[in-house]
């Protein structure tokens, strides 16, 4: 499969959503009035597209399996999303979710990589070296697999997750941004790439 960078077409960026996007929660996030975004993540969503981004979501969503809520509520959420992306010029080219619990042996649920696979059919290319943003270590390990750059945050597990990786030579060199804002800053000034030897991927 080709690289997407060597197509031509416009970069391509993969997030995580609970903890990146929107505010996470220990109880799950059950219900569009429950979905709420984190200060600048929408606006920073909206950057991106605006500067010619393709911005792909892979989100577990185990909530579905353990009977907390439904397709439909998860549906409401992602169109409170969209409408809030739709007053800052943003989209989502695709979101990809997995229902499942950890226990149901699937190939989607982070950290393995069945989302971001179905997400490079949707691109028609590869993932390798596109950003991928989260903030946990299952989003770092799933964007591994398919040689993505993970990246990780400080919001919602991404504290957590610093420390458990702290000492970890896997990580030694990952990328770690205080929040999506931040990263998208980078991302857009070049700064990001030049700090991971990616100029141009």
């Amino acid at each position: 499969m080709f690289d997407c960078s060597s197509l031509g077409i416009p970069k391509v960026v993969i997030l995580d959503r609970d903890g990146v996007i929107n505010h996470d929660s220990d109880a799950y996030i059950k219900s569009a009035e429950e979905w709420l975004p984190i200060p600048g993540s929408i606006e920073a969503i909206g950057r991106l597209c605006q500067a010619g981004y393709q911005v792909y979501i892979a989100t577990n969503q185990s909530g579905i399996g353990r009977g907390y809520y439904g397709l439909t509520e998860l549906q409401q959420m992602h169109d409170k999303m969209q409408q809030l992306l739709d007053e800052v010029g943003g989209n989502i080219a695709a979101i990809e979710f997995c229902p499942h619990g950890p226990d149901e042996g699937c190939h989607c649920r982070k950290p393995l990589a069945g989302m971001i696979e179905n997400i490079e059919q949707h691109m028609g290319c590869s993932a390798h070296q596109v950003p991928l943003i989260g903030d946990s270590l299952r989003d770092l390990e799933a964007g591994l697999l398919r040689q993505c750059q993970p990246v990780l945050v400080k919001t919602g597990k991404g504290d957590k997750t610093l420390k458990k990786i702290i000492n970890n030579e896997l990580w030694a060199e990952l990328p770690v941004y205080d929040n999506l804002s931040d990263v998208v800053d980078a991302l857009l000034t070049g700064e990001f790439y030049a700090s991971t030897n990616h100029a141009g991927a």
